[in-house]
């Protein structure tokens, strides 16, 4: 069989300085520990994939260290740690609460609370997904929760913080783990990437970092499944044909279009892009955000939001020269009325083509607009209007 280990496992963080994306919550356990001002319940919640698990597990295993090093990090070196290491530590217990959330399996940990560790000075049970406990659990928990043994450290994880009575809530102290940024997603595929010997285009891990939605896990598991495994290379080509995206060329393409009044050139741009097996409402929510990006890139001080790679980059902000500040808003404003009344409009495609075809035709009815300047209303100009309308009328009768 062979040796894989998914990034994901593999690049698994092993002290908070390796934890990407939440300096402030792994500062913080880390000034706790060093201070040894530790509470006996944490509560970690946040979206997947962002390091609740990882940063519990890492918490456990630094605070039963017996060498911790002046950077709070655990040593490797004593048994403590080298039984967490090999998954046989007697000292950690996790719970996987999806799965064992009945009254029953909560007893069993309560009793178990009772004995003091074997091998350093704390017993800690991580709890994951806590929210998945049933109310009879969660209340044969609270009075362990509320008034634990010394030796005993709880660590709950859970996705949906909401879900969880408001007196387990209050015995705990709360970190609320954020989306990772794509800036610090992008970096890390970097780092993995370099590790691996890989060759990777910045739009590709681009392209994934924009996929994962800010989950870390999900952009390793991504990366995972795209890398040529033969040739080491990643590029942005095979990205967006493996993950069936609409390559950023056809958003310049159809803007230009657009921009330029090619009604014909837009509708052919389309009907390649539907005849392509793309959805139609994907693809309208697609322009609707590559119009919000020229708009950021109209102002040097919010281009800063545009997370593209510098060629793209550069390519943006020319199409950003060529459209006006005012079309844009109108443009974006046509996209989201589009995608409002996509799911209920009978003929989806016309629907699209219409609102393509009223973005082609704006810029030309505003300058006819323009050169059609209304007329003055002088005193004068009034007497002649009347005039012209009476022998109009004369003219009727």
């Amino acid at each position: 069989m062979s040796d894989f280990i998914v990034s994901a496992r593999k690049y698994r963080p092993n002290t908070f300085k390796d934890v990407v994306g939440q300096s402030a919550i792994t500062n913080t356990l880390s000034r706790s520990i060093k201070d040894n001002h530790l509470a006996q319940s944490f509560l970690f919640c946040g979206p997947r994939g962002v390091g609740k698990t990882s940063c519990a597990r890492i918490l456990a295993k630094t605070i039963n260290c017996g060498n911790i090093s002046d950077d709070v990090s655990a040593c490797n070196i004593c048994e403590s740690c080298k039984s967490f290491n090999e998954n046989h530590s007697f000292n950690i217990h996790e719970l996987d609460a999806a799965s064992n959330n009945s009254v029953d399996d909560i007893r069993n940990l309560v009793d178990q609370v009772r004995f003091a560790p074997q091998i350093g000075e704390y017993s800690i049970y991580i709890i994951d997904e806590v929210h998945m406990l049933s109310s009879s659990a969660f209340n044969a928990f609270l009075k362990t929760l509320e008034e634990p043994p010394k030796h005993a450290i709880f660590i709950l994880a859970t996705t949906e913080k909401q879900k969880i009575i408001p007196t387990i809530l209050s015995r705990c102290q709360i970190f609320d783990f954020k989306s990772i940024s794509m800036q610090d997603i992008i970096a890390h595929l970097e780092y993995v990437s370099s590790e691996e010997g890989i060759q990777s285009e910045k739009d590709a891990l681009n392209i994934i970092a924009q996929k994962s939605g800010g989950s870390l896990r999900d952009s390793l598991s991504l990366f995972d499944r795209l890398v040529d495994s033969s040739e080491l290379t990643l590029s942005y080509k095979s990205v967006i044909e493996n993950l069936n995206i609409l390559d950023h060329d056809y958003y310049l393409k159809i803007t230009r279009q657009i921009i330029s009044n090619d009604v014909s050139g837009v509708m052919l741009t389309i009907n390649e892009i539907l005849s392509n097996g793309f959805d139609a409402h994907q693809f309208i929510l697609g322009l609707a955000s590559h119009f919000r990006d020229l708009l950021v890139c109209k102002d040097v001080e919010t281009i800063v939001l545009l997370d593209k790679g510098e060629d793209l980059k550069q390519r943006y902000l020319e199409q950003s020269n060529e459209c006006q500040l005012t079309l844009l808003i109108k443009f974006l404003k046509i996209c989201n009325k589009c995608d409002v009344e996509y799911r209920t409009s009978k003929n989806k495609r016309l629907l699209i083509e219409l609102t393509l075809l009223k973005m082609s035709t704006i810029g030309q009815f505003s300058a006819e607009k323009k050169n059609n300047s209304p007329i003055k209303t002088t005193p004068k100009n009034i007497q002649n209007i009347k005039k012209l309308f009476a022998s109009k009328l004369e003219n009727l009768f």
